[in-house]
């Protein structure tokens, strides 16, 4: 579909549960999220019905995240039934890379094409401190076993906080030196308790350029990926993005819609605008898409340290 500023809605990310089995303190609160009541929430059936809906409206892409979708119970099936969509040409995952090592192969084997594993650090005591709960070396484990399932479009987010992990910027640029993997650097966007912790602060994607001058923008028709601006390291296999969602407004080429865990579609990520899904048939979900595409604004308001978005809910319940 085509929106009312011409631009072409062919991505859904599907938020299949707001749990995860981490406490990243710029996302989660502390003691984890309440849960809510199992008719309160959408049915794997009824995402389905939703996919179908929107993939017969022209999405081409979707991409599965949470809260953290490997803790979603029968998550393998679901991926095996979304692959089969006709007209689906791209099935992604977002996750924290925890659980992947036993989940790998069978996503592998479901038809994701796409693996985003989220990591802010490569150092252990960092990860248990931002996390408040985690062990790396299960992320490290699972990234082994993605490889060995056979994915070879693996891409590391990395979410830039000042005194945190800026001093990490060369370390992460360097995996990509030698392995066919992106490491993509991502602002931190004022969403989300976290962002009351006085020690984690925004730091512009600009950093990561001071930081490694040797880093070459790619040109040509991979100048971008998504909203990612990529670079290289000469002669090496992998590539760096630079996502920047305040130094740099990419509305006007925003190509997706969210669905959240309680069934609500999200035409833009930063507004509180939601068009509800959950209980309605696929020809009336198909309506309601269409209708909240056409709600999608041209650009979001004024987002930056002291101005906070306006999704209304934290980035675990939209997923991203």
């Amino acid at each position: 579909m085509i929106d009312n500023y011409g631009r072409e809605i062919n991505y859904m990310r599907i938020s299949v549960t707001d749990l995860c089995n981490l406490r990243c303190r710029y996302c989660m609160p502390e003691d984890g999220v309440c849960k809510r009541r199992h008719e309160d929430m959408m049915h794997m059936d009824e995402f389905i019905t939703a996919a179908r809906a929107a993939v017969s409206l022209g999405v081409t892409k979707i991409r599965i995240t949470g809260g953290e979708p490997l803790v979603k119970r029968g998550i393998v099936k679901f991926c095996k039934e979304l692959g089969q969509l006709d007209g689906l040409k791209e099935l992604c995952i977002t996750t924290n890379g925890v659980l992947l090592a036993q989940h790998a192969q069978g996503l592998k084997d479901a038809g994701v094409t796409r693996l985003n594993i989220s990591l802010d650090t490569l150092k252990a005591d960092k990860f248990t401190d931002i996390t408040r709960i985690g062990d790396i070396q299960t992320v490290f484990d699972g990234i082994e076993a993605a490889k060995e399932a056979g994915f070879t479009d693996i891409r590391m987010n990395v979410v830039l906080m000042k005194g945190f992990n800026d001093d990490e910027i060369s370390d992460f640029v360097a995996l990509t030196k030698d392995q066919a993997i992106d490491v993509r650097f991502i602002e931190l966007m004022p969403i989300g308790e976290g962002l009351d912790a006085s020690d984690l602060g925004y730091i512009s994607c600009s950093a990561v350029l001071d930081a490694v001058p040797e880093l070459e923008p790619i040109s040509g028709k991979t100048t971008y990926d998504g909203v990612a601006q990529m670079y290289k390291l000469p002669g090496s296999k992998g590539r760096v993005g630079l996502i920047r969602p305040l130094s740099c407004e990419f509305c006007g080429s925003c190509n997706k819609i969210r669905l959240t865990a309680d069934g609500m579609i999200k035409p833009c990520l930063h507004l509180e605008g939601e068009y509800p899904l959950k209980g309605l048939s696929e020809d009336e979900m198909r309506e309601v898409l269409k209708q909240s595409i056409m709600q999608k604004p041209k650009s979001r308001d004024v987002m930056d340290e002291t101005n906070r978005s306006k999704a209304g809910r934290n980035m675990n319940m939209i997923g991203g």
